[in-house]
């Protein structure tokens, strides 16, 4: 519950708006994979947080590479 507190402190790198959660579709080696993420309302860059992208994100890589 704390880091998504601090989440919604984050603002945009781009457009300094604050990231609002929002529907993303994220695609690697052809799969499409919906999720709940951050992003700017306004420009639509996403923020993926470290431990989604060192962690679940990782074992889908090594899931779909081992296929």
């Amino acid at each position: 519950m704390g880091e998504q507190k601090s989440q919604q402190n984050i603002v945009c790198a781009k457009c300094r708006e604050p990231l609002k959660p929002g529907s993303v579709t994220l695609a690697y080696m052809g799969s499409n994979f919906p999720v709940e993420l951050y992003k700017c309302p306004k420009c639509g860059l996403v923020y993926i947080p470290e431990a989604l992208a060192t962690g679940k994100m990782q074992q889908v890589e090594a899931a779909l590479e081992d296929k």
